[in-house]
């Protein structure tokens, strides 16, 4: 590329060689994400991907797309770039593996006011960190530099997975019933959802230097930390249950809290009803719900509440569930059961 200069463009605001270079820092993180299925090198015009399908007897391929929202924004005012990834790609897995589909591969895109190539590379650092997390490989991605519609620090990162599931295998929820038992998966905190209330509650737009004081609320971490603390990747233990368990539904907690993704798994006729008291909620909701005077109903509606998921599996297999949950590094917890109704979900 070392012919590629284009001194107009780049006095327009795009140097098409920071690109390049970003890339070039990039490849070492991209190469730690590499697994049986990937074809060729980060550079062409497509990444290529054999698909596994051994032992499959109908494969059906399962895509999931999402963005950080505006918890980009934390990681640009404490200027910590090398964890968004992680959530950019763990808001997509997570919502794959909630059908039973094994991720197989990855493609992130970044759009910035301009390509800082060390900036550029740390975020890839953890998109590539998050796809060693969940076994899916980096295949391919895009970095656009938009001057004139961006701030020059500003970015956006957003990402795009794909998995792998035999058809017969395929997370059915028409077998649950009632008596079924709503297992939880904790948090790692806020993930990534919620963020244009966090940012009104704890006014960061106009008083940003406040969230990097220690917290008593928080054990003494800041605010900030807190809050840019990355999305939970749940994809091992999650693929691991379904080989031993008969799993009959999955909820992944995102932007609409409990009442918007715990009925997505549910049949009509039938509802969750969770156990307030057993949620295990975690400090950063009540100081959140404490300093923004949001009413309990709305933080339910908006926060996983330090759930990240929610299973349901059959009474008879609650127990070897939570072993098989614990054994790969979640402390997973009965919430809830499975109940007659329409409500979807019912709190008691």
């Amino acid at each position: 590329m070392k012919n590629s200069r284009s001194e107009s463009y780049a006095a327009a605001g795009v140097d098409i060689t920071a690109g390049y270079k970003a890339v070039e820092l990039m490849k070492s993180h991209i190469a730690r994400t590499k697994n049986e299925g990937c074809l060729d090198d980060v550079g062409g015009f497509g990444g290529c991907f054999g698909l596994p399908v051994a032992g499959m007897e109908e494969p059906v391929l399962v895509s999931g797309t999402d963005g950080c929202g505006t918890k980009v924004k934390m990681a640009i005012l404490m200027d910590k770039h090398d964890t968004i990834g992680i959530d950019a790609v763990a808001m997509c897995v997570n919502d794959i593996i909630c059908v039973g589909a094994k991720p197989l591969f990855f493609l992130d895109y970044i759009a910035c006011g301009k390509n800082i190539p060390e900036k550029i590379a740390s975020i890839v650092g953890g998109v590539a960190e998050g796809c060693v997390q969940s076994g899916a490989a980096l295949i391919g991605g895009e970095t656009a530099e938009h001057p004139g519609l961006m701030p020059i620090d500003d970015y956006d990162l957003a990402g795009f997975a794909v998995g792998i599931v035999d058809k017969k295998k395929i997370l059915d929820n028409t077998k649950m019933e009632e008596g079924d038992v709503v297992i939880a998966l904790p948090s790692s905190g806020v993930h990534s959802n919620g963020f244009s209330l966090v940012r009104k509650v704890f006014d960061i737009d106009n008083n940003p230097a406040s969230l990097y004081e220690p917290c008593t609320d928080l054990g003494g971490a800041s605010i900030a930390e807190t809050l840019l603390t990355p999305t939970r990747i749940y994809v091992k233990s999650v693929l691991a249950l379904i080989e031993q368990v008969n799993v009959k539904g999955i909820s992944h907690i995102t932007g609409g809290g409990f009442y918007e993704n715990i009925p997505r798994s549910i049949p009509k006729g039938l509802s969750a009803k969770i156990t307030k008291s057993a949620v295990k909620v975690l400090p950063i909701f009540d100081l959140i719900a404490k300093i923004g005077n949001v009413p309990e109903r709305d933080m339910y509606n908006t926060y996983n509440m330090g759930v990240g998921m929610s299973i349901v599996v059959p009474a008879s297999e609650v127990d070897k569930a939570i072993e098989i949950l614990k054994a790969h590094g979640d402390d997973a917890y009965v919430i809830g059961e499975i109940v007659k109704g329409d409500e979807g979900v019912v709190f008691c």
